[in-house]
């Protein structure tokens, strides 16, 4: 038999690169689609699908210059007028069809241990006796579920569908307001002035009656009826101050009061809006406030996970508001030793005006500068509520403010009734996290007052569908800086806060300046207005008196 004769085939070799070289005719002007020496070859055909079914191998055939984009890329080139979108949104679901994940999650907990084929298990294992402990977590589970169904039925779980709540601006913005500068919150919390020098007290007016020392041992078992107090507490903004138009004449160059100042140092914890008004007249600034102002109020659960609806009923944001100032006002001057003789300082109260028939309040204005440094002086005026003797005999400056309980349920879910006398601690601790704008304005106000104690009253009503009846549960005293370290103020912070402001308004032209808490972003947002902003009264008043000059 003669040998087999083998030709060996033409080797075509590229030496410039990968592919088939110019002088192969027989390939030439058939498409090419270009490859990497590292892809790897798959199969021609896998009728089993166990390589490419499996999605660790997606890629693993996958030539590395894409997909779709070589030669052999499918065109459609014929006409393409009969194409026709079809919608595929998926259609909501009516209300009673939809589950939720606490629903699912429900369910699962509810499939018996059988898994997908329980009806296969109970033919192969046959009739179990279930035993009395089965028995019973089945029932605690049905009755579970029927108080859940009960409670919530075919509704998803609300905390789900959470909403922002959308706030209304402190001031309605005009047109012709122009904004000049904005400040997150996340900035000012960078600022810092340390060691700042202690106060020099310019005056001090007013009087003070001394405290009952009763109200400290008042317990939910005994407590007090909260009674109504006539008596007038004076809210003089700055501009309006006989004192400080005084004292503006030769000292200081800046001037405020306690509550302005205090809500500017602890800003970066406000929820709700807010608006100061600023005016520049040469060297010197008045810190400010409108005649309507918030700055007044005393909001309640601003800072609590749900703070109270808008809506216009009794527990509304703004009723609370409204209820707490009541509280406030009459709280303070209740507590007090009434009729007794009081403690003077050399000057009387500068708001009281001779026509006045209400008796005057237990109130001390102390008008004190600080030396904010590059020749910054401010001054600002402080208020204390009433005196009292310490243990050795000493006389303590006082200032004396009240938490309300509006509804146990709301917030922090603890019944002052039950709890505040044995976890008065975890009382506090709620209402530092609730109200902790509120409670760090109170402290830095004391502060600044110079003032020795705190005096914390819990004010309940008592009943809670009425708004106009309150109680007084108790009482805990502090002092103002060791308050401050435990909710973790920083006056130096507020007092940076404070010196960028006044260099920021140094630095502009004559004129006013509006200072808002944005309603919805955490930012302080500043505004250049017209000088006749805010004067609506004065204008009313004469566009009425223009009429009877024209006629004479």
């Amino acid at each position: 038999m003669p040998g087999a004769h083998f030709e060996a085939p033409l080797v075509v070799d590229n030496r410039d690169g990968w592919g088939p070289t110019d002088d192969t005719f027989q390939y030439k002007d058939m498409p090419y689609q270009p490859y990497s020496k590292s892809d790897q070859l798959g199969k021609v055909a896998d009728w089993t699908g166990t390589v490419y079914g499996d999605k660790r191998n997606n890629n693993r055939y996958r030539s590395q210059y894409g997909v779709g984009v070589g030669m052999y890329q499918y065109i459609h080139e014929d006409d393409e007028n009969t194409f026709q979108l079809v919608d595929s949104t998926r259609l909501p679901k009516p209300a009673y069809q939809k589950r939720s994940r606490f629903q699912q999650n429900r369910f699962r907990q509810q499939q018996p241990q059988g898994g997908r084929f329980p009806t296969m298990q109970k033919n192969l294992t046959g009739p179990q006796k279930k035993s009395k402990t089965m028995k019973n977590l089945e029932m605690d589970q049905m009755r579970q579920m029927r108080k859940w169904q009960k409670q919530y039925g075919n509704r998803a779980d609300p905390r789900l569908h959470q909403q922002a709540k959308q706030r209304e601006p402190s001031v309605r913005i005009r047109e012709d307001w122009q904004v000049i500068e904005e400040i997150p919150f996340a900035t000012l919390t960078k600022f810092s002035l340390p060691s700042m020098n202690e106060p020099e007290e310019l005056s001090v007016w007013g009087s003070l009656e001394y405290y009952d020392k009763r109200y400290d041992r008042i317990t939910t078992k005994t407590e007090k009826k909260l009674a109504m107090v006539n008596r007038l507490i004076h809210r003089i903004t700055t501009t309006k101050d006989p004192v400080i138009r005084q004292i503006c004449k030769t000292h200081g160059n800046v001037f405020a009061t306690d509550v302005i100042i205090s809500t500017l140092m602890c800003c970066t914890r406000s929820v709700y809006p807010w608006d100061i008004v600023v005016d520049k007249l040469g060297s010197r600034l008045f810190f400010d406030k409108r005649e309507d102002s918030t700055l007044d109020l005393l909001t309640v659960n601003e800072t609590a996970n749900e703070p109270p609806p808008e809506d216009g009923t009794m527990d509304s944001a703004k009723n609370l508001e409204l209820e707490a100032v009541f509280i406030n006002h009459t709280f303070a001057q209740q507590v007090l030793r009434l009729n007794e003789e009081r403690y003077k300082f050399p000057n009387p109260n500068p708001f009281i005006q001779p026509d006045e028939e209400s008796e005057e309040a237990s109130v001390a204005y102390r008008y004190r500068s600080w030396d904010l440094g590059n020749n910054l002086k401010i001054v600002i005026r402080c208020e204390q509520d009433c005196v009292q003797i310490g243990p050795n005999g000493e006389e303590q400056f006082v200032n004396i403010k009240a938490l309300n309980e509006w509804n146990p349920k709301v917030g922090s879910g603890l019944d002052w009734r039950t709890k505040l006398d044995m976890q008065r601690g975890a009382v506090l601790a709620a209402e530092l996290r609730n109200n902790g704008f509120k409670l760090a304005k109170w402290t830095t106000c004391a502060i600044l007052a110079g003032s020795d104690q705190m005096k914390f009253g819990y004010v309940s009503r008592q009943n809670f569908k009425d708004a106009s009846r309150h109680t007084i549960l108790g009482m805990q005293n502090f002092k103002p800086q060791e308050f401050a370290t435990q909710m973790a103020l920083n006056m130096d912070n507020g007092w940076g806060i404070v010196r960028v402001l006044v260099d920021f308004f140094m630095n502009k032209p004559d004129g006013r300046y509006l200072i808002t808490k944005d309603p919805m972003k955490p930012t302080l947002r500043i505004y250049s207005v017209p000088d006749s902003s805010f004067d609506s009264e004065d204008e009313s008043s004469d566009d009425e008196n223009d009429p009877q000059q024209n006629e004479n």
